[in-house]
């Protein structure tokens, strides 16, 4: 099932709650890219935003952490609302992260940079709820699809159907109406947009172009 993830990273922050009401009724989730300057080169938001986030709306808060010390910040993040949250394999203690957000109540998701190879982060498929693919480097919005990212993101759909898993495969970064369909062939079925969709006229039209597109 195509599940569209609106990033909130490209929604005007002095009007995000308006931003997110233009999207919701499209929307299966919102996603909330929090840098922390450290893991990348960007710093955005916290726990404080994705709490009054919470406050706004019922969407399920599918909470990226690019940080290189996301266990310190698990309990403020469920505390604030977040539903699911994705750590990096690229961060040490991934066993300790997992176990810290089962306990806490949190979807468990593992985020790979492009560069990460499969064989990386394969045994942790049958931890997971979600596995985020990324198709750029994290840190900035509005960059371009890498589509060499694509025979990773097959191997890995192809794994968690051999093994019977009920893992989502999300992919992040320069998705669009073009580039969505790509990933969906090659296993994603979820799709994070910003750009695509907050910098469109009318977002929850883009929202729903996308989502057609994927599933033409």
């Amino acid at each position: 099932m195509t599940r569209i993830a609106p990033s909130i990273l490209s929604a005007d922050f002095a009007e995000l709650a308006a931003s997110i009401d233009r999207v919701a009724p499209e929307a299966d989730l919102l996603h909330v890219d929090v840098m922390d300057g450290h893991f990348v080169p960007n710093l955005t938001i916290g726990p404080p935003v994705v709490a009054a986030i919470r406050r706004h709306t019922d969407l399920y808060l599918d909470c990226h952490l690019m940080m290189t010390n996301p266990g310190d910040f698990l309990e403020a993040f469920a505390k604030a609302g977040a539903n699911g949250v994705s750590v990096h394999i690229e961060v040490d203690g991934t066993a300790e992260l997992f176990a810290e957000m089962r306990k806490l109540g949190l979807d468990v998701g593992l985020a790979v940079n492009p560069d990460t190879p499969f064989e990386a982060y394969e045994r942790w498929l049958p931890e997971l709820d979600l596995v985020l693919v990324m198709t750029v480097f994290p840190g900035f919005g509005g960059q371009k699809f890498m589509a060499e990212v694509m025979p990773k993101l097959a191997q890995t759909r192809a794994a968690i159907a051999e093994r019977g898993l009920r893992v989502s495969v999300e992919v992040d970064g320069g998705i669009d109406e073009r580039t969505g369909p790509v990933a969906a062939l090659n296993g994603a079925d979820t799709f994070v947009a910003g750009n695509a969709i907050f910098g469109a006229e009318d977002p929850r039209a883009a929202a729903r172009r996308i989502r057609d597109a994927v599933d033409e």
